[in-house]
């Protein structure tokens, strides 16, 4: 029986390919760290708009409410003395901002 021999292929690298694949993984590294902070920043980004959508829809249902309520004089007397400042003619108005 004849024996055959195997012989392995053994690659070596340089030191130039070593540092190379070094410098590659630490950009790569770089790249990562990078994003995971624009992905942060967009996640705290959408949960304050999350927010601000909640607090405007709150606001449409408040005002909807209004609307399907329909106006009644109780509310016309609050819209003129919130707006424009307007008293009953047997109400005394007393400026305490200063």
């Amino acid at each position: 029986m004849a024996r055959t021999t195997k012989r392995r292929k053994v690659l070596r690298t340089g030191l130039l390919t070593k540092l190379l694949i070094l410098i590659l993984l630490a950009a790569l590294g770089c790249q990562l760290y990078a994003l995971q902070e624009q992905v942060e920043q967009a996640r705290t980004e959408r949960e304050a708009v999350f927010a601000r959508v909640e607090s405007l829809r709150q606001e449409n249902d408040a005002l909807q409410a209004d609307i399907d309520e329909g106006c009644t004089p109780e509310k016309m007397q609050e819209i003129a003395r919130r707006e424009l400042g307007w008293v009953l003619p047997d109400e005394y108005v007393f400026d305490v901002s200063n």
